[in-house]
């Protein structure tokens, strides 16, 4: 059995069983991959893949419980490659960090400013994506850490740690007639078409759980994933938008007017998830620590490791 072998059937099962796209990733040729599977079928004495002529078109129940050992092994020589790279280049690698754009927009700035001035070598490459979309490429292996607000807690295989709370602001042009309530309600919200978040986005469900429990059903004229598309449509008067307070910025948006919306919608927490039992690198934990303070080394240990 060769590690060849297992990086060539897991990488054909996430290209969909197609060897002629897992061939061209993995800069090999299609029947070079097709002998390798064939030839660790027959070692194991089991098929991996089910085969129609010569396409594969669906992955057998062995090769369901092959595959996740496959994954976890190189995974585990990843780690060992890190530590390695730990005693010998401390302070360069990589480090991918997969997140939303609301973080990467106006939460993560800072901290890769700070972490960039502390470690120059190390190459930093931010992956956006949906709340699934970051927990996928985490559990994967193809990023270091997800951070984000939804669908962590899904997914079994992250360790989960929390690193602050926030909560909402709804914004208007000027001289909207919301600008003259006093303290600001569902009921005045649910009167005006909204703008807001794709569902799978930046805490949408506790806005739709706090209309729901007020039996309010608003217009949402516009979903997206990215605030500041919402407050474009928001400049334009479509409606008005209800997205996280961080991405209000009065000296940046002067065409907008923002309400404080804390006292109706349930706090979201924004979390880091990071693989359990892992392997990270110094600057990894310096990164975290940077962006949640609480979270020093110990703490992310413990989570990772089932300790406490």
């Amino acid at each position: 059995m060769k590690l060849q072998q297992l990086r060539y059937i897991c990488e054909v099962e996430k290209r969909n069983l197609n060897l002629s796209q897992a061939a061209e990733a993995l800069f090999t040729s299609q029947p070079g991959i097709s002998r390798q599977i064939k030839a660790l079928e027959e070692e194991l004495g089991v098929d991996i893949f089910v085969r129609h002529g010569k396409r594969l078109v669906a992955v057998t129940e062995p090769g369901e419980a092959i595959l996740e050992m496959a994954r976890r092994v190189l995974l585990d020589l990843d780690s060992l490659k890190q530590i390695g790279g730990e005693f010998t280049q401390e302070d360069t690698g990589s480090l991918t960090i997969a997140t939303t754009h609301t973080q990467a927009r106006y939460a993560l700035p800072p901290v890769i400013k700070r972490f960039r001035e502390k470690y120059p070598a190390v190459r930093l490459s931010l992956r956006q994506g949906s709340p699934t979309q970051i927990s996928e490429l985490t559990t994967s292996g193809e990023a270091d850490i997800a951070i984000a607000t939804e669908a962590i807690e899904h997914y079994s295989e992250l360790a989960m740690l929390p690193c602050y709370q926030w909560n909402r602001c709804v914004l208007t042009p000027p001289g909207h007639p919301l600008l003259k309530i006093k303290k600001l309600t569902l009921e005045d919200i649910a009167r005006y078409p909204v703008i807001t978040y794709d569902f799978a986005f930046t805490g949408r469900s506790k806005i739709n759980q706090a209309f729901a429990a007020l039996g309010l059903n608003p217009e949402v004229v516009l979903t997206a994933i990215d605030a500041d598309v919402i407050k474009t449509y928001v400049e334009l008067g479509l409606g008005i938008g209800i997205v996280a307070m961080m991405a209000y910025n009065p000296d940046r948006d002067r065409l907008l007017c923002a309400l404080d919306a804390s006292h109706l919608f349930d706090a979201s927490t924004t979390r880091i998830g990071i693989r359990k039992n892992s392997y990270l690198r110094g600057y990894v934990y310096d990164f975290i620590e940077m962006f949640a303070p609480h979270l020093r080394r110990d703490v992310v240990d413990a989570a990772m490791h089932g300790v406490g």
